[in-house]
């Protein structure tokens, strides 16, 4: 798991233990959604956290027998995470905007939701600087947001230019929309992809030109919505796993990328495995390491890095820097 996905587990896991003295580390590990396997090493660590001093009886402390755990002293971690007058805000934010998405399933569940977290939050309200810097999008983006908008209300198909990252490329596409999703903060188009010839998602910031066609939308009765319960990055049938390692310097691809099996290795070193579907675009994420990462599977995939390696090193041979290289 990545640090940000940790530091709100180890938060949470003191209050959580405290409340069920004795809980089978299996039971706890799957309310948290991890393995056993990575919940013995969040134990571990939390035995190194504690109050300034740092000696032996300021550290937290935990007491096992057999397969379960208890908290025998809690330096002070006593209560459950809540959220700050800012952090409710921007969720408000973000909640009122989905229940005027068109297109979300249960508008009523999102009500509910935003009802809750008024009254948690007891009606506070934080400075609109705050809220406004957290939610505040491109103008770009807001113009694309108000037109797929309008193309999902009128029951339009759009002619969108669009920017693929993974591939580095741009591409005009004709899509059916269905519909407008907020993921992790960040909005995205689901469609029929004519070109594509299958349901994608596109993410509104990397939309460069949007226009309504005058055709109406059909997207065919086999499109499905994309199941995001696990977020847009989730393991799907089909993708490839590669296994890297990566040098101290590059250990920012564990932050920044989804990557599962992390392993600490000796110098500071972390083995991470990482999902693809195309495999110019992680080729083209080792080659920019510059060394400082290490393909261990799958074959192909090493192969395919060392030879545009050696071709790169070939179209180079003439700079002063890669002569007797």
């Amino acid at each position: 798991m990545s640090s940000a996905d940790r530091m709100p587990r180890l938060l949470a896991l003191v209050p959580y233990l405290l409340a069920r003295p004795g809980i089978r580390i299996d039971d706890a590990a799957r309310d948290f959604g991890v393995t056993p396997k990575q919940l013995r090493r969040d134990l571990e660590l939390l035995w190194m956290c504690g109050l300034p001093g740092y000696g032996p009886g300021d550290l937290i402390d935990l007491s096992f027998e057999g397969e379960t755990v208890t908290v025998t002293f809690d330096a002070g971690m006593n209560r459950p995470l809540r959220l700050t007058g800012a952090e409710a805000t921007t969720l408000l934010v973000a909640l009122r905007a989905l229940a005027e998405t068109p297109g979300v399933l249960d508008t009523d569940a999102v009500r509910r939701a935003i009802a809750k977290i008024e009254t948690a939050a007891g009606q506070a309200q934080p400075s609109g600087v705050v809220v406004g810097l957290g939610v505040r999008e491109g103008k770009t983006t807001a113009h694309t947001r108000e037109v797929v908008q309008r193309a999902l209300r009128d029951g339009r198909a759009l002619r969108i230019r669009y920017y693929t990252a993974s591939r580095d490329e741009i591409t005009e596409r004709t899509v059916d929309p269905m519909r407008l999703l907020i993921v992790q903060a960040v909005g995205y188009l689901e469609a029929w992809c004519r070109r594509a010839e299958g349901v994608r998602l596109f993410r509104l910031d990397r939309i460069d030109d949007v226009r309504v066609l005058d055709e109406a939308a059909s997207p065919p009765s086999t499109a499905r919505p994309t199941d995001l319960s696990d977020g847009v990055f989730a393991a799907r049938p089909g993708q490839s796993v590669a296994e890297l390692v990566l040098e101290p310097d590059a250990r920012w691809v564990a932050e920044y990328y989804p990557c599962e099996e992390l392993d600490e290795l000796e110098g500071g070193r972390l083995r991470i495995r990482m999902r693809y579907w195309d495999q110019w675009w992680i080729e083209r994420l080792v080659l920019s390491l510059g060394g400082d990462a290490k393909v261990e599977s799958p074959p192909q995939l090493a192969e395919g890095v060392r030879r545009r390696a050696a071709d790169a090193l070939a179209r180079a041979r003439h700079l002063p820097s890669t002569l007797g290289q």
